[in-house]
């Protein structure tokens, strides 16, 4: 599932410049991102787990938990994000089962990547 086309029609989205950074581990969380543009790097303990590209979701687990930020995300190129916060997810899973059965396979395939670096 693309949602970069998914929601290509959104208009608030938030900018970021090569370098920057969108969270950073530790931090509080209330927003997950849908990358629309640009490719991100994810670093976890300044060790890259994963390159994000257009499409990609960061931050989930700020709409399935109150804890920190796991992951720090570093603008590879210069990017825009869709933000999301609890409302639209609780919307988006509740109306589109395909959204959460794939953050669900985000997450799920975020884990194994962790557990295979175990």
């Amino acid at each position: 599932m693309n949602l970069a086309e998914l929601f290509r029609h959104q208009t608030d989205l938030h900018a970021l410049s090569a370098g920057q950074a969108l969270f950073k581990e530790g931090e509080p969380g209330d927003l997950m991102y849908v990358l629309m543009s640009g490719t991100a790097e994810i670093t976890v303990h300044n060790r890259v787990v994963e390159i994000a590209e257009a499409g990609a979701i960061v931050g989930e687990m700020a709409m399935i938990d109150d804890g920190a930020r796991s992951a720090t995300l570093v603008a590879k190129s210069d990017c825009t994000f869709l933000p999301i916060d609890r409302k639209r997810f609780n919307f988006l899973i509740q109306q589109t089962p395909h959204f959460a059965l794939h953050v669900m396979r985000v997450m799920a395939e975020r884990l194994r990547k962790a557990d295979a670096f175990l």
